[in-house]
């Protein structure tokens, strides 16, 4: 199996303070790899370096062969880097079909534009298209709900569909089950194992164990902006410097 995300050497500091250091990670592709560590370990930081929010101060940062690194965020969103975030981004005031539609659109015709000469059943097919992703996240029948009147979790099933409309390679999520219910962290971990089944790789960066270890198959450890472990998940659960540092010795 190739890797499909390759980071060397990434250092990045605030003001003199050091938030990552010297972070080497290489993602494979169809894994779902998590990023696990501490408060202020850097996982943000690093998440922030893959999308163009950040740019590190000395590494590469490395996506299919291709550098990352200065390009706009939404070049690296039209690579094939897709980022679903700690607070759902949807649409509140629309419905959730004009939700996924949008997107649906903008991977179409890259900007929106008048076009004059586009076929107006061409609509139909971005509707049966979004449409069809709807009902891979168990949401068809609330298509014509407004997204804001949504729970949390059907609202993080809607921006699922609405990055998986754009076909990405690479799905970054950040705590995709934060403030979630027992049961509907349950639904979003069977949603993300069916995903996998579409050979998506994926990152997770979350704080619930029971979340990262259902899903992961490679764990990353951060502490103080450095690696300080890696390894498939029964690996993880008895690194001595794993429970030292993200617990406080307690056993994951």
């Amino acid at each position: 199996m190739s890797s499909i995300l390759q980071v060397r050497n990434v250092n990045k500091s605030f003001a003199g303070l050091k938030a990552l250091n010297n972070v080497e990670l290489s993602v494979e592709e169809g894994a779902v790899h998590a990023i696990i560590g501490p408060n202020g370990a850097g996982k943000s930081t690093l998440l922030n370096c893959f999308v163009g929010r950040l740019t590190p101060d000395t590494g590469t940062v490395d996506f299919n062969g291709t550098s990352l690194l200065g390009k706009a965020p939404y070049e690296i969103n039209q690579a094939g880097v897709v980022r679903v975030f700690q607070t759902p981004e949807i649409f509140g005031d629309l419905s959730l079909l004009e939700n996924v539609m949008i997107p649906t659109l903008a991977r179409r015709d890259g900007a929106f534009k008048l076009n004059p000469w586009r076929r107006v059943d061409s609509l139909a097919e971005v509707r049966d298209r979004s449409e069809q992703l709807l009902g891979d996240v168990n949401l068809l029948d609330k298509r014509g709900m407004i997204a804001n009147s949504l729970s949390r979790g059907d609202k993080r099933r809607l921006e699922l569909a609405m990055c998986l409309v754009q076909d990405p390679k690479l799905l970054l999520l950040d705590e995709p089950t934060a403030g979630m219910s027992r049961a509907d962290t349950n639904k979003t971990i069977d949603l993300l194992k069916q995903i996998g089944e579409r050979g998506i790789t994926k990152i997770v960066i979350e704080h619930d164990m029971h979340v990262v270890f259902s899903l992961a198959h490679t764990i990353s450890v951060l502490a103080q902006g450095t690696v300080i472990a890696e390894g498939a998940p029964d690996q993880i659960k008895g690194d001595p410097r794993v429970q030292e540092a993200y617990l406080g010795g307690a056993h994951l």
